[in-house]
């Protein structure tokens, strides 16, 4: 029925356009290629350039619109929607788009736990590596950009079809979201990325748009960038002048001069030296030379996992590796053929593009191995970081700017209909938690303003625990972000993914990417298609006093309250009069109770859970989701 219901429609359409395909050429934005995935059940929008005044007709499986070129030479087109389906192909005048399918279309956006690659070190990412191919997910990834002014189109980028040759470079989070929504809907699945990483949340949001807030960090910058576009169009084309030639200078090394560097005969003359680990950091390209000696050269490993960011490493003189910004360090077998008894040297060229200083080793974890030996490199090095190479010039991270990340990576993308959002992002906000609701509200409510279908699904991720394990941290900004994160509930349909307990104390970029991108798709199926009603871990619905205990009732428990670990629950503080704070812990005493017994001196006035940065937690529901952070007076 649905297929004659088209037709009926697309007839009138087909004699409007005089019965024949128009001939002159167009463009379409670089979304609108080979491989693209259209989001099902929407009005399917279209669009580019071309002749002014000329006719375009467009058809994609049996659905046919129209339109006329207008003076600015832009042209828009809309479809009616279609189900789930394809593969197809866009006819429009004479030009085809081929491979196309219809499915479920998501954003994938935030800072570098966004970003993260499957290659880089992601905890189960050889087994997704070695699955059959997904013909029917596809990734677009977004090249990172920033502008002064609105862009009509990205920088780059195309659809890629999941398979073992583009796997690794997606998204992890995204990659685990992207598998469970076409396995559980059966139907094919497009990511978008635009994400960069370290980047702030006013970066994603419209300028003016945040110009109209007043008394904000970000408040006058917007206004700024608004008002001064035209300079900052300057500065910043400037700013990436010296960051290709930054690019250059980090990714190509000159082989002869390295090899000579490198070399076992290198006289160090001009070097200073430097004590690694303790010495760390350093600065620019940083060459870093360690002599040692063999008395044989057979089974020979380099141990050395701590490299931040980029690393050419040399044996006498041959790179043996090159260690990329994302990737782990592996332990290094060295080829036997390049060693020689006696003196022998480790050459290291360093980069960090992130804060202009690298930096190497970590105690106890850098050294050769062989034959059970350890050969300790700690302690003494030869370093140069100006000698050798250049400096590095100066670029500066203007896409941190208020808009000018919305108007490069997200305007652009706003004529093309998706299902909703996914969003790992805060950990550059942290540092000003009491703004971030309001921020992050606006956010999302100008992108949906933008996009113009309405409240379309924004799902995140709260930020996970992170950095030195305190029992009491009552100031914790990371434990008043994630609150702030909680706060944006307020806005209609948007959902949360709480992984306060697969954090990692000393990576920020915890290796878990698939609990998160599965956590995302268990609000997907809740907030987007209405078809689950347990989603989310353990929420504190009420609390009351009894005559010695406090107790704690839940909602969101499925069969009931668990614990991981232990038989108590960890990750209570209570707050008293005059600004103390002490830890406590409670049992579970019910189906959806916890209790907290209170000595008789104790009389809280307040009470959190899971409040630090990085705190220790154990409580879950029957499907073990972990129970959310909270803070409550009493």
């Amino acid at each position: 029925m649905r297929k004659y219901i088209l037709l009926f429609l697309v007839i009138p359409l087909f004699i409007a356009c005089g019965g024949s395909k128009p001939e002159s050429e167009v463009s379409f934005p670089r979304l609108i290629s080979e491989g693209m995935v259209i989001q099902r059940d929407q009005a399917i929008s279209l669009w580019g350039k071309g002749i002014p005044g000329e006719k375009v007709r467009a058809s994609l499986a049996g659905a046919i619109g129209s339109t006329t070129v207008l003076e600015d030479s832009t042209w828009k087109v809309l479809l009616p929607p279609l189900p789930a389906g394809g593969p197809f192909d866009l006819n429009v005048n004479i030009q085809t788009v081929k491979n196309i399918y219809v499915g479920d279309v998501w954003i994938a956006g935030g800072q570098s736990n966004m970003e993260w690659p499957l290659k880089s070190g992601v905890v189960g990412a050889e087994e997704e590596f070695n699955l059959q191919e997904f013909p029917n997910i596809r990734f677009f990834k977004v090249p990172n950009d920033y502008s002064a002014v609105e862009k009509s189109d990205v920088s780059g980028g195309e659809w890629k079809v999941a398979n073992a040759e583009n796997l690794p470079d997606f998204s992890a989070v995204a990659w685990f979201f992207a598998k469970k929504n076409s396995l559980e809907k059966n139907v094919p699945v497009g990511i978008i990325e635009s994400n960069w990483g370290g980047t702030p949340a006013e970066g994603w949001t419209e300028a003016k748009v945040l110009a109209a807030i007043p008394e904000r960090s970000y408040t006058e910058e917007a206004k700024e960038m608004v008002e001064n576009a035209p300079k900052w169009k300057e500065v910043f084309a400037e700013n990436e002048k010296r960051r290709e030639m930054r690019n250059i200078l980090v990714r190509r090394p000159d082989s002869l001069k390295a090899g000579e560097v490198a070399s076992i005969a290198y006289a160090e003359s001009g070097w200073s030296t430097i004590n690694l680990p303790k010495d760390n950091p350093m600065e620019h390209i940083a060459w870093v030379r360690k002599r040692f000696n063999l008395t044989s050269t057979d089974d020979l490993v380099l141990v050395f996992p701590r490299i931040d960011q980029m690393a050419y490493l040399y044996i006498n003189g041959v790179q043996v590796h090159y260690k990329d910004w994302g990737a782990g360090m592996p332990d290094l077998k060295i080829p036997a053929d390049i060693l020689r008894k006696g003196q022998n040297v480790l050459t290291i060229r360093a980069v960090n593009t992130w804060n202009n200083r690298p930096a190497l080793g970590e105690k106890d974890q850098m050294y050769f191995i062989q034959n059970g030996k350890k050969i300790n490199l700690e302690g003494t090095w030869s370093y140069s970081n100006s000698i050798v190479e250049p400096q590095l010039p100066p670029v500066e991270f203007f896409n941190w700017k208020a808009g000018v990340m919305f108007n490069a990576m997200i305007a652009p993308l706003t004529n093309y209909p998706i299902k909703g959002v996914i969003w790992y992002q805060g950990e550059s906000n942290a540092g000003r938690p009491e703004e971030y609701k309001e921020l992050f509200s606006t956010m999302i409510s100008n992108w949906r303003a933008r996009w113009k279908i309405g409240d379309f699904p924004f799902l995140f991720v709260q930020l996970a625990n992170f950095m030195e394990r305190l029992d009491i941290q009552p100031e914790s900004n990371w434990a008043y972000l994630r609150d702030a994160q909680t706060a944006t509930l307020e806005l209609p349909k948007t959902g949360m993914a709480v992984i306060i307990d697969i954090g990692e104390e000393k990576d920020i970029h915890p290796r878990n990417k698939k609990d998160v991108g599965e956590r995302l798709w268990l609000q997907a199926e809740k907030v987007a298609f209405g078809g689950r009603n347990l989603a989310s871990g353990p929420k504190i619905d009420s609390i009351y006093r009894t005559e010695n205990d406090l107790k704690l009732l839940y909602s969101e428990i499925g069969d009931g309250l668990k614990l991981t670990q232990g038989d108590s629950v960890k990750g209570f503080i209570l707050e008293l009069e005059g600004e103390k704070f002490e830890s406590n812990w409670g049992k579970i005493t019910g189906k959806n109770e916890v209790s907290i017994q209170l000595s008789p001196n104790q009389n809280p006035i307040g009470i959190r859970y899971a409040w630090a940065d990085n705190p220790e937690v154990n409580l879950v529901n029957s499907i073990g989701l972990p129970a959310w952070p909270f803070k409550k007076g009493l």
